[in-house]
């Protein structure tokens, strides 16, 4: 069970070969860092999960890789979002292996170990979450961290940033998926620890990039300023990346209207 929506595996993953799942979107919502509210709201998880099959299936087309396989009817089909015929809250996934880092602690500090991670290992969830940034809205992470020591040419800036302030190009932040409580960190740290090669690494930054423009162009449709957002990836059991968990959805990205 994740927080917003559910897991289903059908066919677990091994060391070489990725199984089979069922992702189960909820009508369930949370606030910030109170967390999931008490009601739900309806058609909500229906919603999620046509938005982000729709995005999914743009990035296909566009030659990025996905574990997305499909919508899944009540009868079982698998469907796209253009064959629709009513709204539809389950979508069938690829799924790979979720290696944990393990805790320990050193000079009273708690640490964790990622040496399982290597440029050998393959079927395996990138143990990062990784977020692209095209404005700092108010209430953006951001300005509590700069107020914490954060300097913004840690961040590609050359300024002190401003709440509603538009950047001139998108910048990349990445922070921990798997510790028990998720903290940013440096992209060197983040090479470091996730067995990305350096090429690999420039891979990812680059299908961020197309990821982010998709997202950009199809919320524009709609009116909303696509203002920052996060995204998964993977490796597959051929060592071949691929984008994870869902994008484009109001429960991954912030929009302003």
């Amino acid at each position: 069970m994740g927080s917003m929506k559910d897991l289903e595996v059908l066919k677990r993953p091994t060391r070489g070969k990725m199984g089979l799942a069922w992702f189960r979107f909820s009508d369930r919502y949370s606030v910030f860092d109170w967390g999931e509210m008490p009601d739900l709201i309806e058609g909500k998880g229906a919603a999620l999960c046509i938005m982000g099959a729709y995005c999914f299936e743009r990035l296909e087309e566009k030659g990025i890789k996905t574990h997305y396989r499909g919508l899944v009817t009540p009868d079982g089909e698998l469907v796209t979002t253009s064959e629709l015929e009513e709204p539809i809250n389950v979508m069938e996934i690829d799924l790979v292996n979720v290696y944990r880092p393990k805790p320990y602690i050193k000079d009273e500090k708690h640490k964790y170990d990622y040496s399982m991670f290597t440029p050998n290992l393959t079927n395996y969830l990138i143990p990062l979450e990784i977020i692209y940034r095209n404005g700092l809205p108010e209430g953006s992470s951001i300005f509590k961290r700069l107020e914490q020591g954060l300097k913004p040419e840690d961040l590609g800036l050359d300024h002190y940033p401003k709440p509603g302030e538009n950047l001139e190009r998108p910048i990349f932040d990445v922070s921990t998926k798997l510790e028990e409580k998720d903290r940013y960190i440096t992209w060197t740290e983040a090479h470091r620890i996730s067995g990305l090669t350096d090429e690999e690494v420039e891979e990812v930054k680059g299908k961020l990039l197309q990821i982010n423009d998709l997202i950009t162009e199809v919320a524009a449709r709609a009116k909303l300023e696509n203002e920052d957002g996060k995204v998964e990836f993977a490796f597959d059991h051929h060592r071949e990346l691929m984008v994870v968990d869902v994008i484009g959805t109001l429960d991954e990205c912030r929009f302003t209207y």
